[in-house]
């Protein structure tokens, strides 16, 4: 790093950041400003980003697969805010100091394309989405009318069109949205307005009052959504599950006629298709049947689950999921599509996504386009300027093809069979159970509690020990590694990519 007498040195002479000042015969001035200068100096600019690209290329795709390299630098916050040089100043940084700085960035964070990083739901590297990445970064479109951005649109209305045609609907609609949290709002938000349109224009104060069910071990999302949509987060019901962590429907439907009987308004229900912790899926035909019963949306969760679709050998995991009205599934996870890249799939074909969000802003839909003002979607979405997820997806499921991508599932099940018989084989591992999906939960015992009978005091010391490890790997050895974390539930493995590394 440089000293910090250096720092204060504003420009250095550095000619990269010189500005290009117009001869005053040809200036323009308007309120003492410069209208036709300064301006960049383009080639600098150029320069820098062929140097910046350099050295992402060596110091983060070239060593993505070096075991011997470190998953993070780790440093303390304090410690970590003098080495980075965090500070703005008044007068613009030399390119030379921007690399340095660049370098010390990816140095000290996290390469989540590391062999052994483990994180619960994604890792890896795809090159294809990477470079897809890198397009939109470079082009910096929004997704919103067809004019702006044509091709981007384009291939989100065919991603999407895939997707459904997965899922099992003949027809639908949907969406990319900035993560599977804002997917299942959206659709809790569309359930509401199907059940209650006038709520659009009205609000919420002459609504009955709302409730929605889900299971116990759904995502903490539909809280948030519950909270930030004013339905209240007292009013979501969370179902009992069994002993694998499924939504019991018996129980669904008691608590549905108990809502009915206090006066409350069931909207809907939320499935889940891959729990976080235990990698759980609802039986969605019977949750579909109860619903179909009792006049509800069925939204399906299937953020971590919905990527089993893909695969002929284990799409069965997700049966009844043609029967949701709404479905939430995140690329982004295990087809690894870089983060963030996340679908909201509707089967209404009746432009009910846009008449629940459409504002008409005039400056931007006008209706008298040159164009098939279908294309422009952006009164679908809460949000205006909205980035081309959908790209990273495509151009990841152009590179590898179905067949591809079916791999990918098929072969992070198998590592997730694989780390099971492992897991048995070893002293001081407890299998807790027979996984269902890429998720495996197991507890550590340490050789000081190995002889000891299981019961309150054993447990007890168990979670005070916190030995339990959350495993994230990707086997092509015999070996069986852990990564420890504190954590005093049963610790979940979730294998989600075929990294090829321990």
């Amino acid at each position: 790093m440089s000293s910090d007498s250096d720092r204060e040195c504003p420009l250095d002479g550095d000619p990269h950041q010189q500005e290009m000042v117009p001869s005053k015969k040809s200036a323009v001035l308007v309120d003492g400003v410069v209208l036709n200068g300064p301006t960049t100096d383009a080639k600098a600019g150029e320069k820098f980003v062929e140097e910046a690209c350099r050295l992402i290329m060596e110091e983060v795709v070239l060593k993505a697969t070096d075991v011997s390299e470190k998953v993070c630098e780790w440093r303390p916050p304090e410690q970590l805010k003098q080495l980075l040089d965090l500070d703005m100043r008044n007068t613009g940084e030399p390119h030379h100091r921007l690399l340095e700085l660049c370098r010390d960035v990816i140095r000290y964070s996290v390469k989540t394309n590391h062999p052994r990083f483990f994180n619960q739901l994604y890792a890896g590297l795809d090159y294809y989405s990477l470079v897809a990445r890198f397009m939109t970064e470079a082009l910096n479109p929004s997704v919103y009318t067809y004019e702006v951005s044509p091709v981007f649109l384009l291939v989100e209305e065919a991603v999407l069109k895939k997707m459904i045609e997965f899922i099992g609907w003949k027809e639908g609609d949907g969406i990319f949205n900035p993560g599977g949290s804002v997917s299942n709002m959206y659709a809790m938000n569309l359930a509401r307005y199907k059940y209650c349109p006038d709520i659009k224009e009205k609000g919420l104060s002459g609504l009955p009052r709302l409730i929605l069910f889900t299971s116990a071990e759904c995502h903490y999302s539909m809280k948030k959504a519950a909270s930030f949509l004013g339905i209240g987060t007292e009013n979501v019901c969370f179902v009992e599950t069994d002993g694998r962590g499924k939504m019991i429907p018996e129980e669904l439907e008691k608590q549905i006629w108990q809502a009915r009987k206090e006066g409350a308004a069931p909207f809907l229900v939320c499935a889940t298709s891959g729990t976080t912790v235990l990698g759980a899926f609802d039986p969605l035909d019977e949750i579909a049947d109860i619903c179909e019963r009792h006049g509800l949306w069925l939204h399906v969760d299937a953020s971590w689950g919905g990527s089993a679709l893909m695969s002929r050998k284990h799409r069965k995991l997700l049966r009844g999921i043609h029967r949701a009205d709404s479905v939430a599934w995140n690329p982004h996870k295990m087809l690894m599509a870089g983060i963030q890249c996340c679908a909201l799939l509707v089967k209404d074909k009746s432009d009910l996504l846009k008449k629940c969000y459409s504002a008409k802003a005039s400056y931007l839909f006008q209706q008298d386009k040159f164009y098939d003002v279908s294309y422009d979607t952006g009164d679908k979405s809460i949000q205006c300027s909205r980035r081309p997820d959908a790209f990273k997806f495509w151009m990841t499921w152009k590179a590898l093809g179905t067949l591809g991508l079916e791999e990918r599932v098929n072969r992070a099940l198998a590592l997730s069979r694989y780390l099971v018989e492992e897991i048995k084989k070893r002293e001081g591992f407890k299998l807790l159970l027979e996984p269902e999906y890429a998720n495996i939960c197991f507890w550590y015992i340490p050789p000081s509690l190995r002889e000891m009978e299981e019961g309150p005091e054993f447990w007890e010391k168990l979670n005070v020990c916190k030995h339990v490890h959350h495993f994230k790997s990707f086997l092509a050895t015999k070996q069986a590694g852990v990564k420890q974390r504190g954590r005093r539930r049963a610790c979940v493995r979730q294998l989600e990519a075929p990294h090829g590394h321990w």
